[in-house]
C-alpha cells in the first residue's frame, strides 16, 4: 500500500509540475505572441480554467506527500519526502499570497475593463510563477529520489 502511495504521489506531483512548467515556458509565451487582445483574453480564460483546478491539485499533492512522510517515517528516503512536503507547503503559501491575488484580478479582465498596468501585473505573475515552478520541480525531484 505504501508503494502505491509513493507512486501516486510522485505521478500527481509530476503531472502538476508538467502543467505549471508548460504554462510558464510554453503557453504564456504563445499567448504573449498573439495579435491584438488575443493574448490577454487567453490569459484571462486560462486564469479562470486553471484557477478552478489548481487549488485542489496543490493541496492534494501536499496531502499525498504528507501522508507519505507520516506513513514512511522510518523508511528509506523519509527525509527527502519531508523536505518535498515543506517545499509544497511553500508553493501553496506563495500561491495564496502572491499569485492568486493577481490571477483573481486578471481572470476578469477584458480589453474594455483591464487596468493600464495589466501587462506589468502579468509580468509580475510570471516572475512569481517561475519561482513557484522551481520550488515544485525541486519537490518533485526529491519525491522521485525518495523512490529509489
Amino acid at each position: 500500500m505504501l508503494d502505491a502511495l509513493k507512486v501516486l504521489t510522485t505521478v500527481v506531483v509530476g503531472v502538476m509540475v508538467g502543467v505549471e512548467f508548460s504554462v510558464a515556458f510554453v503557453i504564456n509565451r504563445i499567448l504573449d505572441a498573439l495579435p491584438d487582445d488575443s493574448g490577454q483574453l487567453g490569459r484571462a480564460h486560462g486564469g479562470r480554467m486553471l484557477g478552478a483546478v489548481m487549488p485542489f491539485w496543490y493541496i492534494g499533492s501536499l496531502v499525498l506527500a504528507a501522508v507519505w512522510a507520516v506513513a514512511g517515517w522510518h523508511g528509506h528516503g523519509a527525509g527527502l519526502v519531508v523536505i518535498a512536503a515543506a517545499l509544497l507547503i511553500l508553493s501553496v503559501i506563495m500561491s495564496i499570497l502572491l499569485l492568486v491575488p493577481i490571477n483573481n484580478r486578471g481572470r476578469t479582465w477584458t480589453p474594455e475593463n483591464r487596468p493600464e498596468d495589466w501587462k506589468e501585473q502579468m509580468n509580475r505573475w510570471d516572475r512569481y510563477h517561475y519561482v513557484r515552478v522551481a520550488v515544485i520541480v525541486a519537490a518533485f525531484a526529491l519525491l522521485a529520489a525518495a523512490l529509489v
